[in-house]
């Protein structure tokens, strides 16, 4: 019965592994950010890549010069579990870590969400929220809102 069992579990564990969708897919594009809360607002521009795990769970990597006086940069990675919602329609909370330079080098997190469209085959549209709380006390935390297209591969 032991065995039986066991061989139930495995075959069971094979079978979700298998099923898996979008494993190993990428996608690299181009963001535009707006940094609020800031004292001033701040433009970004920059790029993003994202690396899928499975169906659901993807890393997201980004790089955004902040062009502010005395031009910066915001270096983000994030975790993001998505949602398929039909129709090409996509939902996903996010956590993560950046540092950046609004002001001076600090480190933080980011909070937020977002979703994607998809527009053609292998091209996307999303947007997203989020808030990064930085590790220092002297700067106001921003909240971050984004706007970008991705192609897949």
């Amino acid at each position: 019965m032991k065995k039986f069992l066991f061989a139930a579990i495995i075959s069971l564990f094979a079978v979700t592994a298998a099923s898996a969708q979008d494993g190993g897919g990428w996608a690299v594009g181009p963001r535009m950010n707006i940094y609020t809360n800031t004292g001033d607002t701040v433009v970004g521009l920059g790029a993003f890549g994202r690396y899928s795990f499975d169906g659901n769970w993807r890393i997201e990597p980004s790089l955004t010069a902040l062009l502010h006086e005395g031009c910066s940069l915001d270096i983000s990675c994030d975790a993001q579990y998505v949602f398929h919602v039909g129709g090409g329609w996509h939902l996903y909370p996010a956590a993560g870590l950046t540092i950046n330079d609004i002001g001076r080098w600090a480190a933080g997190l980011n909070l937020g969400g977002g979703f994607d469209v998809e527009v053609a085959p292998s091209w996307d549209i999303s947007a997203g929220l989020k808030w990064q709380p930085m590790f220092d006390d002297v700067r106001r935390n921003p909240v971050v809102i984004s706007v970008g297209a991705c192609y897949k591969f």
